[in-house]
């Protein structure tokens, strides 16, 4: 999980600099299909596959109908939301995945979980309000935050589905089933855009960002991710998301020498202080 939350923000980094260039569904559904091909090949280069993976393929639609969900929207509001403000959106996810892990799950968040879960949702709202306690009494939030933030209801739903949905399979053939379910809803819904998309002078940033978001912030992380999913409660994986706005704060000063307002820093650390305390429990 901790390199699941450094591959994951790179995604963060790029997206803004190509999530004007290219409509949120077409994007994906690239995305989706290389690394659909880049799994099926390791599954099937590895022998991971199994005829039992079939059994309920429904499974499938709607765990790739979430994160296309969740992906969708997350390009989407970084039309207009800043990285940084993005991630800490993001870092709202634990919380969320806490209670409907507990939901679907039954899983039990400790006081002391509880206590570290508010302690990164009060530093992720620092970020998101750009340490402006004004706004943040005003509660005036982005478009492209709000949007961002359905996504991530998404995100959440999908750790706790991971567990409950998986019936044994390997993390590679489950993920690989994913990724088919989500090329096909994506490819369906987003047929107009791809077909309307002139591929061939598209800016390189963009296949720069599908490329990246395909292989490391796609196949990579889903496997990160469902491995994790199977060994850890659910609100404990998504805490390592609160690393992520620290992992984006470097990859725009490795990308745009861009540097954040001292004062959001303050939230950075909370979220961070927060992961450690998870870690503890």
């Amino acid at each position: 999980m901790f390199a699941f939350s450094a591959l994951v923000a790179g995604s963060f980094a790029l997206g803004v600099l190509a999530a004007n260039l290219l409509a949120p569904a077409a994007l994906n559904a690239v995305r989706f299909l290389i690394a659909a091909v880049v799994i099926g090949s390791l599954g099937f280069a590895t022998g991971a596959f199994r005829k039992a993976d079939l059994t309920a393929p429904w499974r499938y639609l709607v765990l790739g109908g979430l994160f296309s969900t969740y992906f969708v929207l997350m390009f989407e509001g970084l039309k207009t939301a800043p990285a940084v403000s993005a991630a800490a959106v993001f870092t709202l996810t634990p919380i969320m995945s806490a209670l409907f892990g507990w939901l679907l799950l039954k899983q039990i968040t400790t006081r002391w979980m509880a206590l570290a879960l508010l302690i990164g949702a009060l530093g992720a709202l620092w970020v998101i309000f750009r340490a402006d306690i004004a706004a943040l009494l005003a509660f005036e939030v982005g478009q492209g935050e709000i949007i961002y933030f359905w996504g991530c209801v998404a995100h959440a739903i999908y750790t706790p589905m991971v567990a409950r949905l998986n019936r044994g399979e390997n993390p590679i053939a489950f993920t690989f089933g994913m990724l088919v379910a989500g090329t096909l809803i994506l490819g369906t819904l987003g047929a107009p855009s791809i077909l309307a998309t002139n591929w061939g002078e598209l800016p390189r940033i963009v296949w720069i960002t599908i490329l990246y978001t395909a292989l490391a912030a796609s196949a990579a992380t889903f496997v990160l991710l469902q491995y994790a999913t199977l060994r850890l409660p659910s609100a404990k994986v998504m805490a390592y998301t609160y690393l992520t706005p620290s992992w984006v704060i470097l990859w725009q000063i490795a990308l745009v020498g861009e540097l954040p307002a001292p004062l959001i820093l303050v939230g950075v650390a909370a979220t961070a202080g927060a992961l450690l305390m998870l870690l503890r429990s």
